[in-house]
């Protein structure tokens, strides 16, 4: 496995363009491979994670190919998947599995959807419910876990359903369910959860009504070829801008980068701690909207972080954490249990390494409070394991900014599942790291 080994000290410098959207390559795959006609999609993330949703697909028999640097995807149809000979790997992707469970359950045939160890260990019951309202015929290993064995051929139907937890990964498998099923499919958000599978499903021609908190989409919609325009990753961004913001003397602008209203919690965040960010030239994106990031060393403040500002930041709190660490005061996270599920229980990793690295913190169950040390050196060195957790890795990585001995990380290799590259852009930016005994 890969270790990171980063060097104390430095500065982030630069103007920076990290990869494409994760999520939003996902459903560029997704929503191109059931419409009718060649879509371009440009930007499209080639990370792991994404390529497995790809892979999937050519499985199914949808063909793409490369043009110029972009993905060319000729669509099928809604009804022109075709049966894969075995199982569909998704790797370590949950994004994959949560929405192909719902896109698989309207179709004709069998499927059987698969991961490696670590998606096998993450919940899956909370789609399987669902589905299983509407009709669908879909199992999952003991604690309702993958694979995921979904029996084709059933009439679904539409549903009115409430989610025990905001999740954009619920409601987009519930709703690509409805485009099969008979009558309406609604969905009731109990907060605020990502908008790009609504944003992106009407590019393609889909009708969707929201009204107040309820999304509803009539079935039997059919999608129609579009061009998407994939804007950088905020989550990727994420590490840079809290590197940035506890680095001396560093001054860096991310390019294009993706500010969703529904993702930009991460902003919203660092700016009340103090952070010296500023968004310049806002713009649209193929439905999306994008900015430049510029952001600057800044003299962070603890912040209350409370259960109304986790979805609008799920991904981003390993970073979050990063930044607490080297503020005045106390952060204090709550109502985040939805961190212990992810591809680590991220409350209890990041606090044990934040630990490890000589920062008070302590855990309760939905959250964690972080007591921050703004003096030069905020992290003594160490040795953090990120239990195979990209989001983890590459938190820690920005840690040895603020540092005063070397830190290596254990388990790297799954940075890639996101962010291709990253060791090589943080390097250009200016943080002293190696990556050692790649397998």
């Amino acid at each position: 496995m890969r270790q990171f080994e980063i060097a104390p000290g430095g500065r982030l410098s630069g103007h920076l363009s990290v990869p494409g959207d994760k999520s939003i390559s996902h459903r560029a795959i997704m929503f191109a491979a059931i419409a009718d006609g060649r879509s371009r999609i440009s930007g499209f993330l080639e990370s792991a994670d994404c390529l497995a949703t790809l892979r999937a697909f050519a499985a199914m028999g949808v063909s793409h190919s490369e043009d110029q640097g972009d993905l060319i995807v000729d669509g099928v149809g809604r009804h022109g998947l075709q049966k894969p000979d075995g199982a569909l790997d998704l790797g370590n992707s949950g994004t994959s599995m949560r929405l192909l469970s719902g896109l698989m359950a309207g179709q004709a045939f069998d499927s059987v959807l698969s991961g490696d160890a670590g998606l096998s260990r993450r919940p899956m019951a909370r789609v399987i419910e669902p589905l299983t309202l509407m009709n669908a015929d879909i199992q999952g290993s003991e604690g309702g876990r993958a694979p995921l064995q979904i029996r084709g051929g059933r009439a679904l139907a539409g549903i009115d359903y409430t989610p025990p937890v905001a999740s954009a990964q619920i409601k987009s498998c519930v709703l690509l369910a409805g485009l099969y099923a008979d009558g309406v499919t609604r969905v009731n958000e109990p907060g605020v959860s990502r908008d790009h599978t609504e944003r992106m499903l009407g590019a393609f021609g889909v009708g969707i009504e929201r009204k107040g908190c309820q999304l509803a989409l009539a079935g039997g919609q059919e999608l129609h070829a579009f061009d998407v325009a994939v804007p950088a990753d905020l989550s990727s961004a994420a590490f840079f801008m809290v590197g940035a913001c506890i680095a001396s003397d560093s001054a860096l602008t991310l390019r294009g980068v993706g500010v969703n209203p529904t993702r930009r919690g991460i902003i919203e965040i660092l700016q009340r701690m103090g952070a010296d960010l500023l968004l310049r030239d806002e713009r649209e994106q193929a439905g999306e909207p994008v900015a430049d990031i510029e952001i600057r060393s800044s003299e962070l403040r603890g912040v209350d972080i409370g259960a109304d500002e986790v979805e609008l930041a799920i991904d981003e709190f390993p970073a979050i954490f990063i930044a607490a660490a080297c503020a005045s005061g106390t952060t204090r996270l709550t109502g985040a249990a939805e961190l212990r599920v992810k591809e680590s229980d991220r409350i209890q990793v990041m606090a044990d390494g934040l630990a490890t690295l000589g920062v008070d913190v302590s855990v309760a169950d939905d959250g964690l409070t972080i007591i921050g040390r703004p003096e030069e050196y905020s992290f003594s060195g160490g040795h953090v394991h990120s239990h195979e957790d990209h989001r983890i890795a590459m938190a820690f990585a920005m840690a040895g900014l603020r540092a005063s001995a070397p830190i290596t990380i254990d388990d790297c290799d799954f940075v890639d599942t996101s962010f291709p590259g990253f060791v090589e852009l943080a390097r250009s930016a200016g943080l002293d790291i190696q990556s050692r005994g790649m397998s």
